[in-house]
């Protein structure tokens, strides 16, 4: 058997129940209750401030909707500032911090996911008489380099030819044809969840004018290697609207798009609905490189069994959920969710249920009431509030989890430009949707306090106009997103100076 460590790619996409009955869905703005903690010493003795306090910086800002904001100290727990803090929201991609600290602590940091290749039948002279398996263990992290690496690995073992079938599993996660049905079907960083993947299950489309018509790829792209694919499939047509349109023929993702919309040239990434068979038209490209001519993939949906030929391990999970919070990748995030989930359940569960799975692991952690739809945040039915969100931030054992893999949060002022003489830290988990903004995680005060926070901005009748529009961003988002972040400068800024008093 031959074992090789994978290698930790970048993941920035070119060019992008009852118990929840009474919770509160909206606030009256401003309802401020700053310092709202348990008696102690370090709250009632505080005096009044003379500068603005945070609700009046909440109540001022030009954006519509609800906005919560809670901060509590890390050390001992003490709720520091609520401002329509027991409001639930959406937390977008703050959902992944959540991830990150279900999934470190269930699965361990140094748990990592394997992809197999494995032999079902005798080898002699080279030559399997069986069939040669593709066995994905949920790696979200695969892309086209591993699996040239793993084609390699096959070759070294002397394998020359297969005479049977070439079976793809994906069975070690539940497949989701998509994270969230309600968005359009173009959308990369909304697409499927399986047991085996490659490249964020996405495709790389490509364009350039030839004459009056177009030369296209698609392909699994890389920095070293352009592997064609056939499990997704690209025609220009012409028609006016909708620029893509999409139609599932089984094993096939069938797109069109529209010839007016392109342009001279231009790529973008796709989505892909059938990750294994995608997997699977990867690896039969680089085996035939290989001299090893394999027929066309067939989906399994046994277990594997057989002798195991080669294995791709995953970085640890520590540093794939850096890479998650880092770079925002949704399908990460699910991976990482619905195997921690599978690990709790000793079976596999969907997607829906490794989210509510996540919601009652933070209730017997935290005491919260969190109510999650996904992994990723990408799903806007989700819902937590800024204070069952601190609470979780600040329980034991969560800020030394997630605090060295958080990114650090750039202190600007109103026009972008660097804060100077910013003495605090403050590393957060960003989130983003149309009319939804998030930020949560920690602030070092000037003083040396280590203080966690949550934010959470959303105009949900707006997001709900927006969608109607059909565009991937609606009339007003842009200008809600920079209002909102702008806020949370504000109040970050104001309690990483604050949190000495």
């Amino acid at each position: 058997m031959v074992t090789r460590r994978g290698i930790l790619a970048g993941g920035a996409s070119m060019i992008a129940g009852s118990a929840f009955a009474n919770a509160p869905e909206r606030s009256l703005r401003p309802r401020s209750r700053p310092y709202d903690a348990p008696q102690s010493a370090e709250v009632s003795n505080q005096r009044p401030r003379s500068r603005p306090d945070t609700a009046q910086i909440i109540a001022n800002a030009p954006i519509g909707g609800d906005i919560g904001f809670a901060v509590m100290d890390v050390r001992t727990g003490v709720v520091l500032d609520n401002v329509n803090g027991d409001v639930q929201l959406p937390p977008a991609s703050v959902s992944k911090a959540v991830t990150a600290l279900y999934s470190l602590q269930t699965l361990s940091p140094d748990y990592q996911f394997k992809t197999r290749l494995l032999a079902k039948g005798p080898i002699s002279n080279g030559i399997l008489t069986g069939d040669l398996i593709l066995a994905g263990g949920g790696d979200p992290r695969l892309q086209t380099n591993d699996v040239a690496e793993l084609a390699q690995m096959l070759k070294d073992t002397g394998i020359t030819e297969v005479r049977g079938r070439f079976l793809v599993w994906g069975g070690a996660l539940d497949r989701i044809e998509e994270i969230d049905e309600s968005q359009a079907d173009y959308l990369g960083y909304n697409p499927a969840v399986s047991g085996l993947n490659l490249n964020f299950n996405r495709v790389h489309f490509e364009w350039k004018q030839n004459g009056d018509d177009y030369d296209i790829t698609m392909d699994a792209r890389s920095a070293e290697y352009r592997a064609d694919v056939t499990v997704s499939k690209m025609r220009v047509v012409e028609r006016s609207a909708p620029v893509y349109e999409y139609t599932d023929l089984g094993d096939t993702d069938d797109w069109s798009v529209a010839k007016g919309a392109l342009g001279d040239f231009g790529s973008r990434w796709l989505p892909v609905r059938e990750p294994a068979l995608y997997v699977g038209d990867v690896f039969r490209t680089f085996a035939r490189s290989q001299g090893i001519v394999l027929p066309a993939a067939v989906r399994s949906f046994d277990a594997p069994t057989g002798t195991t030929l080669a294995t791709l391990t995953s970085p640890i999970l520590r540093d794939v959920a850096k890479d998650m919070l880092k770079f925002s990748t949704n399908l990460t995030a699910e991976a990482c969710g619905m195997t921690a989930s599978n690990q709790l359940a000793g079976e596999s569960r969907g997607l829906r249920t490794s989210a509510l799975g996540m919601s009652r692991w933070c209730t017997r952690q935290a005491g919260i009431l969190p109510r999650f739809v996904d992994h990723s945040g990408l799903g806007d039915t989700s819902r937590i509030s800024a204070m069952n969100m601190a609470a979780l931030l600040a329980r034991r054992g969560a800020y030394e989890t997630l605090h060295p893999i958080l990114k650090d949060v750039r202190i600007v002022d109103e026009s972008r430009n660097d804060v100077p003489n910013f003495k605090g830290l403050v590393r957060a988990k960003t989130g983003t949707l149309n009319f939804v903004n998030s930020l949560a995680g920690y602030i070092k005060t000037e003083g040396g306090r280590d203080l966690a926070f949550a934010f959470f901005a959303a105009d949900l009748e707006a997001r709900e106009k927006g969608k109607l529009e059909g565009t991937d961003r609606p009339r007003g988002a842009r200008t809600y997103a920079s209002r909102a972040r702008w806020l949370q400068q504000q109040l970050i800024q104001f309690w990483a100076k604050a949190g000495e008093t």
